[in-house]
């Protein structure tokens, strides 16, 4: 398994940041290696939406389905998966002020079957992937 962790800070209120990240599809703005990423489900976004997220890593694309598994005022927890991979995607918030969330973004990469073997060759990517995403979220959200 390899997990990154990172630490960034928002300028949007807890409610407004909780709010935005809920909704998986976003991700397509804030993630650099999500190609297209849509709800499968409709109705409110709550524990047990989905969505197909299409990434690209490492010049290979790759599907995965996810699922809002934890959604607290805040706290959200994501898991993806296919035939290769789980990930899990735990963000913890908390307001700094009344206009900015400190946002400690959690991934696990668990590799599945002969994909086990490529993980200890996947971690700087990874890391790289987080670097990234730290970058991009405040930015995007600062809009």
């Amino acid at each position: 398994m390899i997990q990154v962790v990172r630490t960034m800070l928002i300028s949007r209120s807890l409610d407004d940041t909780v709010a935005y990240l809920a909704d998986f599809a976003h991700t397509q703005e804030w993630d650099p290696a999500t190609v297209s990423c849509v709800r499968l489900d409709q109705g409110p976004v709550r524990p047990g939406s989905l969505w197909r997220n299409v990434s690209r890593f490492r010049g290979r694309t790759t599907e995965l389905s996810y699922r809002l598994d934890v959604q607290e005022s805040d706290r959200l927890v994501f898991i993806g998966e296919n035939s290769s991979a789980v990930i899990t995607d735990d963000l913890r918030l908390t307001p700094v002020s009344e206009g900015s969330t400190r946002l400690v973004y959690a991934a696990a990469f668990r590799f599945k079957g002969l994909a086990r073997l490529a993980a200890p060759f996947l971690r700087k990517d990874i890391d790289r992937l987080a670097d990234d995403v730290a970058a991009a979220l405040p930015r995007v959200t600062a809009r």
